[in-house]
């Protein structure tokens, strides 16, 4: 029993496993902050753009040469 413990506290082979679900952990994490802030500023911009284009009028807002 002693000779497990032993050789399963040198063992290193789940430890590179770990490592990678914490460094998947952080990749998931970034993507999710990255798109939680690009769909609130799309979201803002669309709502400015629609204001803008209803408040429009095509006839007074032509440009003319």
């Amino acid at each position: 029993m002693i000779k497990f413990i032993k050789n399963f506290r040198k063992d290193e082979a789940g430890a590179v496993t770990v490592d990678w679900v914490v460094l998947t952990a952080a990749v998931v994490g970034l993507a999710v902050a990255a798109f939680t802030a690009i769909e609130t500023t799309t979201s803002s911009l669309t709502s400015e753009a629609a204001t803008v284009l209803d408040n429009a009028n095509a006839t007074t807002t032509a440009i003319t040469y």
